[in-house]
């Protein structure tokens, strides 16, 4: 009974978190299944890794459970790094299973350890004893965690409601890399809560992420185009605008699914031809709008003339108009309005063009 409210005395803010977690979880229902279960994987291991440290540190004063601290300590080093890396190719489109590959050499390190001391090794006094690798663990964790934070900053939208979490979460990391130094081993009292907290915020980053995106095309929705246009004013120095052609064409004679299809092909063609300083919105059915922050005219010519011919190459096409203002007290009303009336006369010559499609 005694250990028992040890270890609650250890980990009970980290147990509030994780509930509060799964709790969240429970009642969010615009994550895919298979997100939702690596959050729950992610709490699970979270959860094991506080009876981890707890025994690893419990174990501390008794001598003849040396061998089996030892392996405690090499699943506490092994952890963060592999926990990171799941979150890391979560957050990767593209699935590269190769980021997770050094988060297993670091743990068959820590293994070997055990048994070599090449890491990490527990002496006679039940001290532990820093090996010749004795920094690769914190290196491992240091080198995930930034790269943990430049991902979420390339996905974000630069809007505060964004770089405030990934702020928090850095700091939250860094205090993981650094306090172990600073405050020695009393720092296990709060090192798994500080992993469970960071999971968290990273969640939260993940809603906020899902939330000002386009469920049909992936791209970023009116919210974000809101909230970017509010924030960000003084860096837009020009908005495109872009509608696609003949939609209804599609619609009437293929159906909406088929009208769908057109919609997502032509936002992969915008996404291609964009850069990260011009994010892409959808915002409304076939109604697109790009931002560029800090661009010269030159660029935003040259990005239209990149959409329309890697557009050119579907079977679909879209109007584009832009307007271009460097002013200090630009008016985005007003370089909408421009940029419409121009996408507008670009769809007018379209259809001026091709007279047996019906417009939109």
């Amino acid at each position: 009974m005694e250990i028992i409210k040890e270890y609650l005395l250890y980990n009970w803010a980290l147990i509030l978190v994780l509930l509060a977690f799964v709790i969240t979880l429970s009642i969010t229902v615009f994550l895919k299944k298979k997100t939702v279960k690596r959050m729950y994987m992610l709490i699970a291991t979270v959860f094991l890794l506080s009876f981890v440290v707890f025994f690893e540190f419990y174990f501390g004063d008794i001598h003849k459970y040396n061998t089996v601290r030892s392996v405690l300590t090499a699943i506490r080093y092994s952890a963060t790094p592999i926990i990171l890396s799941i979150v890391l190719f979560e957050l990767l489109k593209k699935k590269y299973w190769y980021i997770m590959l050094p988060s297993f050499i670091l743990a068959i390190i820590n293994i070997i350890s055990i048994f070599t001391g090449i890491v990490f090794s527990i002496n006679d006094d039940s001290l532990m004893v820093r090996g010749p690798l004795g920094y690769l663990p914190y290196i491992g964790v240091g080198v995930y965690a930034f790269l943990l934070v430049f991902v979420l900053f390339k996905q974000s939208n630069k809007t505060s409601a964004e770089i405030i979490p990934i702020a928090f979460l850095a700091f939250a990391l860094l205090t993981g890399i650094i306090f172990p130094f600073i405050i020695g081993k009393d720092y296990s009292k709060i090192f798994v809560t500080t992993v469970g907290i960071a999971l968290f915020v990273y969640y939260v980053f993940l809603i906020l992420q899902l939330t000002n995106k386009d469920a049909l095309t992936g791209l970023l929705n009116r919210q974000a185009y809101y909230s970017c246009v509010t924030e960000r004013i003084k860096d837009i120095t020009a908005i495109i605008s872009i509608d696609m052609n003949g939609l209804k064409r599609i619609n009437d004679r293929e159906g909406h699914q088929a009208g769908d299809d057109a919609i997502s092909e032509l936002s992969s063609c915008f996404l291609k031809a964009t850069k990260s300083r011009q994010p892409v919105f959808r915002i409304g059915g076939d109604e697109f709008v790009i931002l560029c922050y800090k661009s010269k005219e030159e660029d935003v010519i040259k990005l239209i003339e990149n959409i329309r011919k890697i557009v050119s190459e579907t079977k679909y096409s879209c109007s584009i108009g832009y307007c271009y203002d460097t002013s200090i007290d630009k008016n985005i009303d007003n370089m909408v309005k421009i940029s419409d009336k121009m996408m507008y006369k670009d769809k007018e010559n379209y259809y001026s063009s091709n007279p047996d499609i019906k417009k939109r």
